[in-house]
């Protein structure tokens, strides 16, 4: 068996950051296939999906006249929220923590009454590491031919007392936090200060806190929030692959001559695959693109409010059909025209930056002689950044790179 160990080294506010982000992330990845199947059952069977099915949607009455339970609710109240725990506590403590946290988590889950993936973050570790130390102060003292009984019952009783701490405490506070955190979005969007949000997603993106800001934060709270309204805009503040496009395409027509034939494949990469990391590399050597980028995803989101789109569930990773198929229906012009203003917005912004091609023109020679040094310098220090900051595998016997997907 494998557990997830986030392996962020330096010191710094940014590195601390990247390792509380990379241990929220590495919680939520490694089970993005079942947040995907709750999006696509939710899209597709719910009462205003596109094949309605009450039986599994849980909507209406079964022949006796009891209301169908449907796979819906249960997925995004049990399943994800004791996936997520589970995770947890096994990069602290392998199977025996992520046991222990699934146990835990229930309490939580039971405690309050909205999705609790912010319960279960804090939860499942937290189970997990006091189980940890309960067995490396009880270990050696335990005689030969009783450890199966110490190990089980310890694990039961660090497992109850947590479930219970978190029915009754852990799981109503982690609830009122997460009322704020809904009514402060909501503030948010019912004022439309929303894009400014793009002044914190766009930077932290290049600076790969990506995942600790969409699996961390943004997931956990646009899951609650479509559970109620069938759809968020949550999902889509940070997967968002307009921004990343439109400079794309702006570096492709005004960028250094030696570099455009690259741009193709990143285009195809980014918009089709969803492997945002591909244009960080353009960013980083143009640093002024940030603010095309920003300016694209404060773009989207305004869109977005204005045309009340959102989408079911995560798009991971962020490519164009993951977008397709976590949009409601009925949806899908209003998040179309948001990739589409993000991508025309950064698109001209990163153009007039470059100045539309005229310096690079007049420059050609210099510019194209040390092009492709600038493009090598900059994909080394996305390769650095991201071996930073994302989770890898550690197996008993060795380690491994940890699977899990961009947006």
């Amino acid at each position: 068996m494998s557990e997830y160990t986030p392996t962020v080294t330096g010191t710094g506010a940014k590195a601390t950051v990247q390792r509380f982000g990379g241990y929220m992330a590495g919680m939520v990845m490694p089970n993005i296939g079942a947040f995907i199947a709750w999006g696509l059952i939710t899209a597709i069977f719910i009462e205003v999906g596109w094949f309605p099915v009450g039986q599994i949607g849980g909507f209406g009455e079964n022949a006796a006249g009891e209301p169908w339970t449907g796979l819906v609710g249960p997925m995004i109240t049990y399943l994800l929220p004791l996936l997520i725990g589970y995770t947890g506590g096994r990069m602290v403590h392998g199977q025996r923590g992520g046991v222990v946290a699934a146990i835990a988590t229930v309490g939580v889950i039971v405690g309050t009454g909205s999705p609790m993936f912010l319960g279960a973050m804090a939860m499942g570790p937290l189970a997990a590491w006091i189980i940890k130390k309960i067995d490396a102060a009880v270990q050696h003292r335990t005689k030969p031919g009783f450890e199966m009984l110490v190990d089980n019952f310890t694990a039961g009783i660090v497992g109850a007392v947590m479930a219970i701490a978190g029915l009754l405490a852990i799981g109503p506070v982690v609830d009122t936090i997460m009322g704020w955190a809904e009514r402060g979005v909501g503030f948010l969007v019912e004022n439309s200060l929303l894009p400014l949000a793009a002044l914190i997603i766009e930077p932290g993106k290049v600076l790969f806190l990506n995942n600790a800001i969409n699996h961390g934060v943004l997931t956990p709270l646009g899951a609650a929030d479509s559970a109620d309204t069938g759809k968020s805009i949550l999902f889509m503040l940070e997967t968002n692959p307009g921004p990343g496009l439109g400079i794309l395409i702006a570096f492709m027509l005004f960028g250094p001559r030696l570099l455009r034939p690259s741009v193709p494949a990143a285009i195809v990469i980014h918009f089709f695959g969803g492997i945002h990391e591909i244009y960080f590399p353009y960013i980083l050597m143009k640093p002024q693109l940030i603010a095309a980028a920003i300016a694209g995803g404060a773009a989207g989101i305004l869109t977005n409010i204005l045309t009340g789109a959102g989408l079911v569930a995560s798009p991971a990773p962020g490519s164009i059909f993951a977008y397709m198929a976590m949009t409601p229906r009925g949806g899908h012009l209003a998040v179309l025209l948001s990739i589409a203003i993000a991508a025309a917005t950064s698109f001209v912004v990163a153009a007039l930056l470059m100045g539309l091609g005229r310096k690079e023109k007049a420059e050609a020679q210099a510019t194209d002689d040390g092009a492709a040094s600038q493009l090598d310098a900059a994909r080394t220090e996305v390769a650095d950044r991201k071996a930073a900051a994302k989770a890898t595998a550690v197996h008993r016997e060795g380690t491994a790179p940890a699977a899990g997907a961009t947006a």
